[in-house]
């Protein structure tokens, strides 16, 4: 039975739409300004809906909240997003980085000890709170560059800038950091710059599945999700298919055809759409909360929460880990990745990873389950759309 269909009958005309819409510790270098707490947050700008009853509720179980910190959650998030960019610009050359803070409820801005005093008045007179920290933000994105010019070990999971470590923070395969290949690795990743080095459980693998019925597209044999609507088609991750490959929707038919196809080096793909398929600017609930409405793709700061829909375990929220990691998977380095706390499993590769109405990006793969908890990477969804030239499909 089509389950996911059936459940969403009452939104006229989406029987097949639906189907188609589918840390290191912090260094002794930094500190806090006591600015903080001559400031205030920003009122945001957002234009966003309230959030659903089915949202808060999925906020309740995965983050532990009630149903009005949740929505004090969301509000705060919307002001941090709003904010950044502001932030980042009154910072200048002395940013360190930015990301969401859960437990003030605000944007934290870094900026480096040796920014003039007017800078760092700047940036908290926009209402961020302010840390002062040895590196900045170029920096710690040079580091990550010559890191990635370096070889990769199979026990290494991958690495990533960490704003609030201050620090390139490489991840290791539990059991793995004695490896010779490891610790060579990590010597010189240390060598290009400032490294904190953590353990994870396991290694990271993409999420594609075998084909089993009633879940969203297939290619070949493998199953996976799509992502968002764009004009003429969807994206979706690249590992799912290559160029050229035929696409067959939840119930067989042609969907369309991959136009365009990366990975590893990146992992992103979009596919045009006919044959009686076309597209909206929704993200399918799953019955767990009402069909989300897509109005935009500003993308949410590290520490905002964070949902994601796919065609095996449906939906469920974390928080935004980290930016800009490069995932060492299997079949090679895919670079400019977002990292989330968000489960995942087999199947949901190419599923819409969303903030609020905010698209955020595609999913790309991860490590553990959705019983027992695990990480999550997407592929940032405004670089596919750039890099093929798309347009988002939004409501």
């Amino acid at each position: 039975m089509r389950r996911s269909r059936i459940r969403h009958l009452g939104l006229a005309g989406l029987l097949v739409l639906g189907s188609l819409t589918a840390v290191g510790t912090l260094p002794a270098s930094a500190a806090d300004s006591p600015i903080d707490s001559a400031t205030s947050a920003a009122s945001s700008t957002s234009s966003e809906e309230p959030a659903s009853a089915g949202l808060l509720d999925a906020m309740q179980r995965d983050f532990g909240l009630t149903r009005a910190e949740a929505e004090d959650r969301l509000a705060a998030e919307r002001r941090a997003t709003d904010l950044a960019p502001t932030a980042r610009r009154a910072a200048k050359d002395a940013f360190g980085g930015s990301w969401f803070d859960a437990d003030r409820g605000r944007l934290t801005v870094a900026v480096t000890s040796d920014a003039a005093p007017a800078t760092v008045l700047a940036v908290g007179a926009t209402g961020a709170h302010v840390r002062t920290v040895e590196h900045s933000a170029r920096q710690l994105d040079a580091a990550k560059t010559r890191i990635d010019r370096l070889h990769a070990p199979a026990g290494v999971s991958g690495w990533h800038v960490d704003p609030a470590a201050n620090s390139v923070v490489v991840s290791v395969v539990e059991g793995e950091r004695d490896d010779n290949d490891v610790r060579r690795f990590v010597g010189l990743a240390r060598e290009a710059g400032p490294v904190t080095v953590r353990t994870v459980p396991s290694a990271p693998r993409t999420l594609a599945a075998g084909t089993v019925g009633g879940d969203p597209y297939y290619t070949g044999n493998v199953r996976c999700s799509i992502g968002f609507s764009v004009h003429g088609g969807f994206v979706t991750a690249g590992h799912c298919g290559g160029a050229g490959g035929a696409v067959r929707g939840w119930d067989g038919s042609h969907i369309g055809t991959f136009q365009g196809s990366s990975f590893p080096g990146n992992d992103y793909a979009w596919v045009s759409v006919g044959s009686g398929w076309w597209t909206v600017p929704v993200v399918l609930g799953w019955g767990a909360i009402p069909d989300r409405l897509v109005r935009g793709s500003n993308e949410a700061p590290v520490g905002a929460s964070i949902c994601r829909s796919g065609s095996t375990t449906h939906w469920h929220c974390g928080t935004v880990l980290a930016k800009n990691e490069t995932v060492n998977y299997s079949q090679g380095a895919v670079h400019q990745m977002t990292k989330t706390s968000v489960c995942a499993e087999g199947g949901d590769s190419g599923g819409s990873f969303i903030s609020g109405d905010q698209a955020q990006g595609v999913t790309s793969g991860g490590w553990g389950n959705c019983s027992s908890g695990g990480e999550t990477w997407f592929q940032p969804l405004n670089e596919i759309l750039n890099r093929y030239g798309l347009t988002l499909h939004t409501a």
